[in-house]
């Protein structure tokens, strides 16, 4: 495979996993009328693998960092199904449930003036954290992508420099998931 192919590749699959989300996000295709009893524990599931994530990449980085490249490899092959795991959990929870709002004690979508007055400083940070993680997902994914592949192919320069950035954007990524499902799991209403 030449390299233009996987770049086009690479483009296809973010740009494809991209606008899945945002349909998704945006409730552009409505979700089944009764929602199965297991949703309510993808969330979860979505944090430990995000917070299992974390620490793969921690490991992984030591591995590299003391020449063991066969257990980096190995350690990021992992780390890569888990999140696509996560990706398709995540993709799943959207679909089934609907929207949960930041502060929205009662559950029915609308924040009072009193839930938006005693969360909106708290509010604020979690929408920073939010937002911040949302578009490094969405950035982090063709540089996982061109980073196995460089990785893979042993283009060991070409993949130093690629990780220097795609690294320390997915361990942010897997983080802020558990802190963003920590703050929002207090308003989940099933």
């Amino acid at each position: 495979m030449s390299d233009k192919f996987i770049f086009r590749f690479v483009a296809v699959v973010s740009v494809f996993v991209f606008l899945v989300v945002v349909v998704l996000n945006r409730h552009l295709i409505p979700g089944p009328k009764t929602i199965p009893s297991f949703v309510q524990y993808l969330p979860k599931l979505n944090a430990f693998i995000n917070g299992t994530c974390s620490v793969l990449l921690l490991i992984s980085l030591y591995f590299i960092l003391h020449g063991n490249i066969t257990v980096h490899k190995r350690l990021n092959i992992l780390t890569f199904c888990l999140s696509s795991l996560f990706l398709v959990s995540y993709i799943l929870f959207h679909y089934l449930m609907p929207e949960t709002i930041y502060g929205d004690i009662n559950g029915d979508g609308v924040l009072s003036a009193a839930e938006r007055a005693a969360v909106s400083p708290v509010r604020t940070i979690y929408l920073v954290i939010l937002t911040s993680h949302i578009i490094l997902a969405a950035a982090v994914l063709p540089l996982i992508l061109l980073s196995f592949y460089r990785g893979l192919k042993m283009q060991v320069e070409k993949h130093k420099k690629l990780v220097r950035w795609t690294f320390p954007i997915w361990l942010y990524v897997t983080i802020t998931g558990v802190v963003v499902y920590l703050m929002i799991s207090p308003y989940y209403h099933f």
